[in-house]
C-alpha cells in the first residue's frame, strides 16, 4: 500500500510518497495525483520513504517525466530511496531523471514560497 501527500507551495508541488509502488492501484494513484498538479511549474516527487518500486512504478515515472516535459513542467525526483535508485539504475532510466539535491530543494522552496526563504 502507498500513501501520498501533496503540498502546494506557490508554483511548486511537493508530492511525498510512502510505502510500496508495486501494484497497479498504487501506480495509477501516483499518476492521478501527479497529473492533478498541471498548474505547477515544478513538481518534486519525494521518494525517500518508498520501500519498493516495481516495473510498473518505474514505467510510470518515465511516463510522468515525459508528460511534465510536454507540459513545460520541471519534474524532479527528490531523495529517492535505495530501492528506487537501484530500480532506475537497473534499466538505465536514472539517466533521464533530474534528481534534486537537498540544497537545490531548499533553493526551490525559497523561491516558491517566501515562508522558506530564511531556511535557504
Amino acid at each position: 500500500m502507498m500513501a501520498i501527500r501533496v503540498e502546494n507551495l506557490g508554483d511548486l508541488a511537493v508530492i511525498e510518497c510512502k510505502g510500496r509502488v508495486v501494484r497497479s492501484e498504487s501506480v495509477f494513484k501516483l499518476r492521478e495525483v501527479v497529473l492533478a498538479q498541471a498548474h505547477a511549474r515544478i513538481i518534486a516527487l519525494d521518494l525517500s520513504e518508498v520501500e519498493a518500486m516495481g516495473g510498473g512504478g518505474l514505467g510510470m515515472l518515465v511516463f510522468l517525466d515525459q508528460w511534465a516535459r510536454n507540459c513545460g513542467i520541471q519534474f524532479k525526483l527528490f531523495n529517492p530511496s535505495k530501492s528506487v535508485v537501484e530500480g532506475l539504475a537497473g534499466n538505465r532510466s536514472i539517466l533521464n531523471f533530474e534528481i534534486a539535491t537537498f540544497p537545490e530543494m531548499m533553493s526551490i522552496l525559497a523561491h516558491s514560497d517566501g515562508r522558506y526563504a530564511l531556511a535557504a
